[in-house]
């Protein structure tokens, strides 16, 4: 299964434009960092509703990009947190790692 499914980031550039998905990417690696933090801050304060949001953000970005495993990972800890289920194990070090090989194969897609 690839990082990042082709066919879907290639919508999203022709969509948004050649320039325009450079900011996308940037945005999104400078973003998702700081959702991995919230995410961590907010399992630690067992605070199930920004844990909740900080996941859709996470699921919503990722799968703009076509990130689908990475989306499938914040999806399911969203998932989760609905449930108000913050026994997640090592789902949230999963999802780093995930995002670390998303982060760098889109470093790699600029133009």
């Amino acid at each position: 299964m690839p990082v990042i499914d082709k066919a879907t980031f290639e919508e999203l550039k022709q969509m948004s434009g050649e320039d325009f998905i450079n900011e996308l990417i940037d945005a999104f690696l400078d973003d998702a960092p700081n959702m991995l933090n919230n995410l961590r801050t907010a399992l630690a304060a067992k605070d199930v509703e920004s844990f909740r949001r900080n996941a859709h953000s996470m699921k919503s970005n990722a799968n703009t990009f076509g990130a689908t495993e990475l989306g499938a990972l914040a999806k399911e800890l969203e998932f989760m947190a609905k449930e108000n289920n913050l026994d997640i194990g090592t789902r949230l070090e999963v999802l780093e790692e995930a995002y670390g090989k998303v982060a760098e194969e889109l470093k790699g897609m600029r133009t």
